[in-house]
């Protein structure tokens, strides 16, 4: 079980690994406040969605550097779904984010948004302030090594240590995706055969 003591391990090593200003970012984002921030954590999630994540913020970086200058992303960014949906985010940047301040469930007004579904909408509404935790892979499979579910792993987890959900998610995930705690031996066999900080 991951106990707060084990999180605290966790967090002791990714600030130790220069991870604090994320911890601290995600622990104190604000929402949106104007349309350009919302199209751009937009496209960030979808440059993210399915890549590693330094590869990503390249791609993230051209796609702007090109909707900022008027240029088609799909000339700097050759994904036949992805390009167009920064597009078409990019020239409907006020009528989407108007839409997403006025929806009743803003999380399915984000899984409307082209290229964003179930799990990246989670994550794109952390991004853009909201309290959630976004149940990927890894987090899927700390979740099922406890007989509970992500947003309930992280619901615990918040409770215990102060922090919102969302910034449990972003350690716990980023722990992780650096492999100081292995999610899939975590599953299999435990704590002290995944945890390597």
């Amino acid at each position: 079980m991951i106990t707060l003591e084990r999180f605290r391990q966790l967090e002791a090593v990714l600030r130790e690994r220069g991870y604090g200003p994320t911890i601290d970012w995600t622990e104190s984002i604000e929402p949106a406040s104007r349309s350009e921030e919302f199209a751009e954590r937009t496209i960030y999630v979808i440059c993210n969605s399915g890549m590693a994540n330094a590869a990503a913020n390249a791609i993230y970086q051209r796609c702007l550097d090109a909707l900022r200058n008027g240029v088609p992303v799909v000339e700097v960014f050759r994904h036949p779904g992805k390009a167009p949906a920064i597009d078409l985010i990019w020239a409907e940047r006020d009528q989407l984010f108007a839409d997403y301040n006025h929806a009743d469930d803003p999380i399915a007004a984000l899984e409307a948004l082209p290229w964003i579904g179930e799990v990246t909408a989670l994550h794109l509404a952390k991004n853009l302030g909201a309290n959630v935790a976004k149940p990927d892979v890894h987090m899927e499979r700390l979740a099922r090594a406890e007989n509970t579910t992500t947003a309930d792993l992280c619901e615990r987890l918040s409770r215990e240590s102060g922090y919102r959900v969302a910034t449990i998610d972003t350690i716990l995930w980023r722990a992780c995706a650096d492999r100081i705690l292995r999610s899939a031996i975590y599953e299999a066999e435990g704590w002290d055969a995944a945890f390597r900080p």
